[in-house]
């Protein structure tokens, strides 16, 4: 590991993570290789890939996020944060064997599971003959059907439970629903499927998993860094002391940089970190985008004072407006996609609104042609009230 090089503001923390999310102007690249400079994009929610890469890309074509998850040259699985997320076939691997520690922790000692009978070791047992039974794409009611075999007398609600906790820890990739307007559903037409064979980590062997969280770290500081310790763990959610032996790992491919607040950051030689003056055009964000979530502290994007208006109580993350590379508000879609309305926080110059005017007519394009309810189950937000001083609806 390299010593410590140079001093970084908050500022330019803001516009090196922009950088490197291709958010300081939409790049000219194909939807598998901005998925892998990206890392991951957080998919608990259909749309949001789609979105997430609308904001990234130079001409998007959604058909052609189709074709990947069709293909499964993108793949959706539970990963980082125990949550589901879209990566490059070619990163799964890694990224699941980074996490296997604690996905297993959450899921097999998760005392739900406990109560099916089942143990970590019947689960090893188990999972043989499922992955044999999804080496073709299985829905939810044959493969609960399935799993209520093996636990006979579990009442039916507790062994859905305990079903939906091994199948997240199980290797397996959600399958692309034929019609559905995203690809995938959240409802039970949903199906699921082994991952390809030489995509399994091999989760019992420590050697790879600390493998693994190397290629998570140093993927992870490619394309979300300079970053603490602190937020890499935020970001695998993986203990604190597995980041730092990782670091240490890598050696002379990491360099550390020093906070204006005195922390210690990391980063991958040679990452970007352009000017702090660099202009960030307004982008309306997916719900769950990772740029809010990947770091410890998210005041790198989300200004602190605005942090319960976009992450709500239960965990919702709402889709935001960034306005000058820092969330400035929310939007959603109206009135079955007659148009999106944008709600800023603070007062914004009359030039930002037209930048945001055009965005939404781009942005209302692509959820229209697909699905106008793309997020609309969490208009319930706007109704309970947020703290907005302006809101307008454009493309209406």
């Amino acid at each position: 590991m390299l010593g410590m090089a140079d001093t970084i503001t908050a500022r330019g923390l803001n516009r090196a993570t922009l950088a490197r999310q291709l958010l300081l102007g939409r790049e000219a690249l194909g939807v598998e290789d901005a998925v892998r400079r990206v890392v991951a994009l957080q998919a608990q929610q259909p749309a949001s890939p789609y979105v997430a890469l609308w904001n990234r890309l130079a001409g998007f074509d959604p058909a052609e996020l189709d074709a990947a998850f069709d293909g499964f040259r993108v793949v959706k699985s539970t990963l980082m944060r125990i949550t589901l997320h879209a990566v490059h076939v070619d990163d799964y691997r890694a990224l699941r064997a980074a996490v296997e520690p604690t996905v297993r922790g959450a899921r097999l000692r998760d005392p739900r599971f406990r109560a099916s009978g089942l143990s970590e070791a019947d689960a090893a047992v188990l999972l043989p003959e499922l992955l044999a039974l999804v080496e073709r794409p299985c829905g939810v009611g044959e493969l609960e059907e399935w799993f209520a075999g093996r636990v006979p007398g579990v009442e039916r609600g507790a062994a859905r439970t305990a079903w939906r906790m091994l199948r997240q820890w199980a290797p397996l990739w959600h399958a692309p629903v034929p019609d559905a307007p995203w690809g995938f559903t959240s409802d039970r037409r949903q199906g699921f499927v082994a991952a390809g064979a030489g995509r399994r980590p091999a989760v019992s062997d420590e050697g790879a998993v600390a493998e693994g969280l190397r290629e998570l770290v140093r993927r992870y500081l490619a394309g979300f860094g300079p970053a603490t310790v602190a937020d890499v763990a935020q970001f695998a959610l993986v203990q604190k002391g597995r980041v730092r032996a990782a670091l240490r790992e890598l050696g002379t491919e990491v360099e550390e940089l020093a906070g204006e607040d005195g922390a210690v950051l990391f980063d991958v030689v040679g990452g970007a970190r352009p000017p702090e003056d660099v202009e960030a055009p307004p982008r309306l964000m997916a719900m769950w985008d990772s740029v809010l979530l990947a770091y410890a502290d998210r005041a790198r994007v989300l200004p602190a004072e605005y942090r319960k208006q976009v992450t709500r109580v239960n965990g919702d993350v709402l889709p935001t407006v960034l306005v000058d590379g820092y969330v400035a508000g929310v939007w959603r879609l109206v009135e079955d996609g007659a148009g999106v309305e944008v709600g800023a926080f603070r007062p914004l110059p009359e030039e930002t609104w037209e930048a945001l005017a055009e965005e939404a007519g781009g942005l209302r394009g692509l959820l229209v042609e697909r699905d106008a309810a793309a997020y609309r189950r969490y208009d319930h937000w706007w109704v309970k009230g947020l703290a907005v001083t302006e809101a307008r609806v454009f493309g209406g």
